[in-house]
């Protein structure tokens, strides 16, 4: 084998293992997979799935971040979720061959891992570590979806606001006590994230401002009283 191919097996091998589904690979499998895969930059905004696409590969997010939401053809959106590097998308239309089932677009430049369709199930079904990593995924995702489907049902805008604040959230980094979403965000995201208008948001927020239960800074919406946030989406349990 020549000294230039080699090493290129060598750099796809090592790249691959750069994805945490595929840390553990032992030699054998990470190059079996690897040679299948295509390792490309796409810019930010750019469309990278459209919905009811019939492409069927498993797209793997390296570096860089990507939404993933629905789009009516009047125009609105709803936000599903924002992946950054480590986590992966495209995989039920690659497990039932069914259309896409959501938009995915870059949110900045960002570079993924393609891997056809027919090698991720091959993975799945012969490398025991990687099927169980992925039906903990669906199976977690399963469990937000349903979150999500409860808050529509039982929640008020308002204590929707409050949760996805929270689920946005980080600790804050010297008060242990307060928590924060940085960088801050879009008034019309968090619309598109709760399926509410963005008026509504504006409203609860400077509500919430008011009430100093949040806080905006340069580096990010502070959750000064985490607490009563949880208080306010507990309201909904009493009633």
């Amino acid at each position: 084998m020549k000294k230039n191919s080699l090493q290129h097996i060598i750099a796809a091998v090592d790249e691959i293992r750069e994805i945490p589904l595929f840390t553990a690979l032992g030699d054998g499998d990470a190059r079996r997979l690897s040679v299948h895969c295509v390792w490309r930059s796409v810019a930010e905004n750019e469309l990278i799935i459209d919905y009811e696409d019939d492409t069927a590969e498993v797209l793997f997010v390296v570096d860089g971040r990507v939404r993933i939401l629905l789009r009516t053809a009047s125009g609105r959106e709803v936000i599903l979720d924002d992946m950054q590097g480590g986590r992966y998308f495209g995989e039920m239309a690659a497990i039932d061959g069914l259309p896409r089932s959501a938009n995915v677009t870059a949110l900045e430049k960002t570079r993924i891992c393609v891997m056809p369709d027919a090698v991720f199930r091959d993975a799945c079904t012969t490398i025991p570590s990687v099927g169980l990593s992925v039906m903990k995924m669906l199976a977690d995702r399963v469990r937000t979806l349903n979150q999500r489907l409860g808050e529509y049902a039982f929640l008020t805008a308002k204590q929707r606001l409050c949760a996805e604040l929270l689920r946005l959230s980080r600790p804050r980094m010297g008060n242990e006590k307060q928590r924060i979403v940085s960088p801050p965000p879009l008034q019309r995201e968090l619309a598109d994230r709760i399926s509410t208008q963005r008026e509504v948001v504006t409203r609860e927020l400077a509500s919430l401002a008011r009430k100093s239960v949040i806080e905006k800074t340069r580096g990010g919406l502070v959750l000064v009283e985490p607490d009563r946030l949880n208080a306010i989406i507990d309201e909904a349990q009493s009633k």
